[in-house]
């Protein structure tokens, strides 16, 4: 089976900004894009992006999850970029029309229809690198995906880092390429000396968030996470996972916490700890690695809680729960 987000469907929606103003959107063969090699993102970075997904319900109805929000932090991106303003009508839009257009190759459940906005900053102007693009492009590609772990889905093992940080503090709320790729080395190093899954980034003790994912915690009745601020991405599934979760009737707690405080934390029986994010929706952390130690999350094996929050979440995106919070935009 082909790698999850390596198939494309062979269309996408594209519209540019110029003069001031956006293009009228247009479908378009997926690999029509023509760059001037000065252009601004090829030099300054200046990229960012979204991921959500188009599900399949069992009446064949196609519904989008939470595109109000991925539109609007694809907004807040670009602003925090200096990329052209969106126009979040007209991405609601392409967004809407290219998935209708491919509406039959949404995939069953467990797979999805991954959706990809992109904005990146066109302008041929190698001499600005300290002012922004006042041309772009922003286009939607679309992937149909299976589900995220085709083996089954395991207890993750994570590498705490208390001396680096997956980007820039003031980019962590950014949803930019340079911010994955900066994780990108120390995770293959997590994963070449400690066979770590992902690195969770502790600048100077505190507990942020992986390179791809959020973290949160379980103890009893209470879900627990890091209060958002701009050093690490306001992730949509965390924010539906703890709307889930007080809807469960447990409490949820937006705080900081550190190191220090997640080893003895981790050291209690029945406690969990998780990754959340589009691709991998939830999943369980069975082993904190600090200082050539591990440390056992619990039982070490994906939690219960974790399995209940994936499920109530998978079964609102695949139209088996009511959609009470009206997280789902049907298309057709």
């Amino acid at each position: 089976m082909a790698a999850f987000g390596s198939v494309f469907m062979p269309k996408m929606a594209v519209t540019n900004f110029e003069n001031n103003q956006w293009s009228d959107a247009a479908i378009v063969s997926s690999d029509s894009i023509q760059m001037h090699p000065g252009a601004h993102v090829l030099h300054y970075s200046s990229t960012c992006f979204e991921g959500l997904k188009a599900f399949r319900h069992e009446d064949g109805s196609v519904h989008i999850f939470r595109m109000d929000q991925n539109i609007k932090r694809l907004a807040q991106s670009s602003r925090l970029l200096a990329l052209p303003e969106i126009d979040e009508e007209q991405v609601a839009q392409m967004i809407k029309d290219v998935v209708a257009q491919f509406a039959d190759d949404v995939p069953e459940p467990p797979g999805s229809m991954y959706i990809r906005p992109t904005h990146f900053g066109t302008e041929a102007a190698v001499g600005k690198a300290a002012a922004p693009s006042l041309t772009s492009m922003l286009y939607v590609l679309l992937s149909p995906v299976g589900d995220y772990f085709a083996g089954g889905s395991r207890a993750l093992r994570l590498l705490l880092d208390e001396t680096g940080m997956r980007c820039a503090p003031h980019m962590g709320m950014i949803k930019s390429g340079g911010n994955y790729a900066s994780a990108l080395q120390p995770t293959m190093q997590a994963k070449a000396d400690v066979e770590a899954d992902q690195v969770l980034f502790c600048p100077n003790g505190d507990v942020t968030e992986t390179g791809a994912a959020n973290f949160l915690l379980v103890d009893g009745n209470e879900i627990i996470t890091k209060a958002l601020d701009t050093s690490f991405l306001h992730g949509v599934t965390r924010s539906s996972i703890l709307s889930l979760a007080a809807d469960l009737g447990m409490t949820v707690t937006e705080r900081d916490f550190t190191v220090t405080e997640l080893l003895e934390f981790a050291a209690k029986p029945g406690v969990e700890a998780m990754l959340s994010g589009t691709a991998a929706v939830l999943t369980s952390v069975g082993t904190l690695i600090h200082n050539g130690q591990e440390h056992k999350v619990g039982s070490g094996e994906t939690g219960p809680i974790a399995q209940k929050l994936r499920q109530a979440l998978n079964d609102i995106q695949w139209g088996k729960a009511p959609d009470t919070h009206n997280w789902l935009t049907r298309i057709v």
